[in-house]
């Protein structure tokens, strides 16, 4: 047995007496089972102990077992750093001197199902080749969790954190994989699902039969009282699954269930339930991950009286989780999966929360202009609501495996003119072909005919128009990648839409997913499309070398880093404009969202220098003159001086 006093250093003069405590009582439980994992440990526990503790007491610090409660956690959180591999506590200490490495213009993310995009974990393995072909830098796996079949929400169910779906391979396998992603520079990122887990989860399982160590990890209720007075202020989510936010067991008691009747919410109102989740989520990190992305960040904490959605608390358990992963897996970052008002949006995104995170608004209006062939609602947000905290970046997509909403804010909206429900309507139209002279193939996700709402499904190939062969289609797709590439953060490709993947209406006749039009975007990997990706004369060929041009243009320029952006209104409704700023000079990007040929004039242009290299596709450009844009054109003008 180790010394305490010795092989553990000298103690701690803590901030505050039960911060000294707190380590006091850590300390002397780890030297019972020896301590040599400690050193690193104690580091960054002082570093990082008061902000656990804050944020914690916030939540449960009335309790008066709020101490030996914490040091239990604190104990589990230690068992995990024991056990993490030293090639990832390395990575900690490389990521940890240099905290916005994911900030370099060299990132670039793809993201896909396993089993549709290869079958299984080697699958992924072999066809890291072709990602280091692509550019790509992280990568994003679908739910690969162990889950309920044939209902699993496309992997969001969980029944265990701690086994992979058989189907993909076993979790030894995955821990292997994430080594060689990481040895080829490719970042793993994996979903957290921390709302709820599968009806099939041993808890579940547990707190139905009674159990009392699991009986307040969800919401149970024996009848309708209290799930009424909850469903006066919350929202349906997916109303075709089931109304409301509850569902029915067979005994009669009802379960808060958010979005699917066989996916329970969890109730983090229990201190044990935090603490099993932070096990989880380390566990999780010690395969090799680096980001997780937080699944259904806005619902996580109950209050009654309220949506339940975006409560203060929701952010006080990402700092504390934050905490932890600092604490015990310092190179892994979170990612926010909040689809939510974009003044929601934003407050999730902090060094000490969330270091990144999906651009939802950013998106929608990407599909927005593209319908409307008008830029002002994309051109306004990029002005007001691009910038972000030091520390942290965007997620620029063109689409997830989700579908597609219309986030923008209607009071955003009603500045240029326009009504956001109608315009809602409008779009569900257009993308649905439900608009006369419309080019998109879209089908409908939650369709409600008598009222218009619905969102969206659809591969990008076939909102774009390729699916019906339209001339410009291919020019729509290499668009809107380039904007998402060219405004900085982290940009996302959805794998397959880099060759033009069309949707799969075959979705239908499989087992679980045919009342879920969302499968029509998830289709298989196309093998036809990506033999013919280096083809110039094939649509797959011409997006992929299109593509592959603008990834490696922003790779060789830092001006394209970070997520500075400088919005420029180019006096054209049809064409977006931002520059990029560098050292000396910007990059300005320039986009015409319309099939029709544009023209900037040359007063617009005035501040800029007289000539520019157009780094696209070559050439330079006389900014002396009025610039014309042939339809769907996009210019990356390099506007830098020596």
């Amino acid at each position: 047995m180790l010394d305490p006093k010795h092989a553990q250093g000298a103690d701690w003069v803590a901030p505050d007496e039960q911060l000294g405590r707190l380590w006091r009582a850590l300390r002397d439980r780890v030297a019972r089972d020896g301590a040599v994992h400690w050193p690193a440990f104690d580091t960054r526990l002082r570093r990082h102990l008061g902000t656990l503790r804050d944020e914690l007491a916030r939540l449960y610090g009335q309790r008066l077992d709020f101490e030996p409660v914490l040091v239990d956690l604190l104990a589990g959180v230690y068992a995990q750093w024991c056990e993490r591999p030293p090639e990832l506590k390395a990575l900690d200490d490389t990521r940890e001197h240099d905290p916005d490495w994911f900030q370099s213009q060299t990132m670039l993310g793809g993201v896909c199902y396993v089993d549709l995009y290869v079958g299984h974990f080697a699958g992924i393995a072999a066809q890291i080749p072709y990602f280091r072909e692509l550019g790509l830098s992280y990568l994003h796996l679908m739910p690969v969790f162990k889950c309920p079949e044939p209902h699993s929400d496309g992997g969001y169910a969980v029944s265990s954190y701690r086994e992979t779906h058989p189907k993909l391979g076993t979790i030894a396998e995955l821990r292997t994989l994430a080594g060689q992603l990481r040895e080829a520079g490719i970042s793993l990122v994996l979903d957290f699902v921390f709302n709820h887990t599968s009806d099939e989860h041993d808890w579940a399982v547990a707190a139905k039969a009674g159990d009392p160590a699991y009986r307040d990890f969800f919401f149970i209720f024996p009848d309708r009282t209290e799930p009424d007075r909850y469903e006066r202020t919350l929202r349906e989510i997916f109303p075709d699954e089931h109304p409301g936010a509850f569902s029915q067991l067979e005994d009669g008691r009802w379960v808060w269930t958010t979005f699917h009747s066989y996916q329970w919410d969890l109730n983090y109102a229990n201190p044990k339930v935090f603490a099993a989740m932070a096990g989880e989520m380390l566990a999780i990190a010690n395969l090799g991950v680096e980001f997780l992305r937080m699944d259904a960040v806005a619902f996580i904490w109950k209050r009654l009286g309220t949506s339940c959605e975006n409560l203060p608390e929701a952010h006080t358990l990402l700092r504390a989780y934050n905490a932890l992963a600092r604490i015990a897996a310092p190179a892994l970052l979170f990612k926010s999966e909040a689809i939510v008002h974009p003044d929601d949006v934003v407050k999730y995104i902090a060094p000490a929360e969330c270091q990144i995170s999906y651009n939802p608004l950013q998106m929608a209006l990407l599909w927005e202009s593209l319908a409307t062939r008008q830029v002002a609602l994309l051109q306004q947000a990029l002005e007001r609501r691009h910038a972000l905290p030091a520390g942290t970046a965007w997620v620029n997509y063109v689409r997830s495996h989700d579908d597609i909403g219309w986030t923008f804010a209607d009071e955003d909206a009603i500045q240029l003119g326009i009504r956001g429900f109608d315009h809602r309507q409008f779009l569900n139209r257009f993308y649905v072909n439900r608009f006369p002279g419309s080019f998109a193939r879209g089908v409908p996700f939650q369709d409600n005919p008598a009222t218009g709402d619905c969102r969206i499904s659809g591969t990008c190939a076939s909102l774009c128009g390729l699916e019906q062969h339209d001339p410009h289609a291919v020019a729509r797709i290499l668009l809107l990648h380039g904007v998402a590439l060219a405004a900085g953060g982290i940009p996302l490709i959805y794998l397959g839409d880099e060759v033009g993947t069309l949707n799969d209406p075959g979705y239908v006749n499989e087992p679980g997913k045919g009342d879920d039009s969302r499968w029509v975007h998830r289709p298989r990997r196309d093998a036809a499309r990506y033999a013919q990706r280096h083809d110039a004369a094939s649509d797959a060929g011409r997006i992929y070398g299109g593509l592959r041009r603008l990834i490696e243009v922003r790779r060789s320029l830092d001006c394209f880093a970070g997520n500075r952006l400088i919005a420029f209104w180019s006096k054209n409704p049809h064409v977006l404009g931002f520059m990029r700023p560098a050292a000396r000079g910007s990059v300005l990007v320039l986009a015409n969202f319309s099939e029709q040929p544009q023209r900037i004039e040359a007063h617009v242009l005035s501040g800029m220098p007289a000539a520019a290299e157009e780094l696209i596709g070559g050439g330079h450009a006389d900014l002396r003159r009025p610039l014309e844009l042939a339809p769907y054109q996009m210019l990356w003008l390099d506007c830098r001086t020596d």
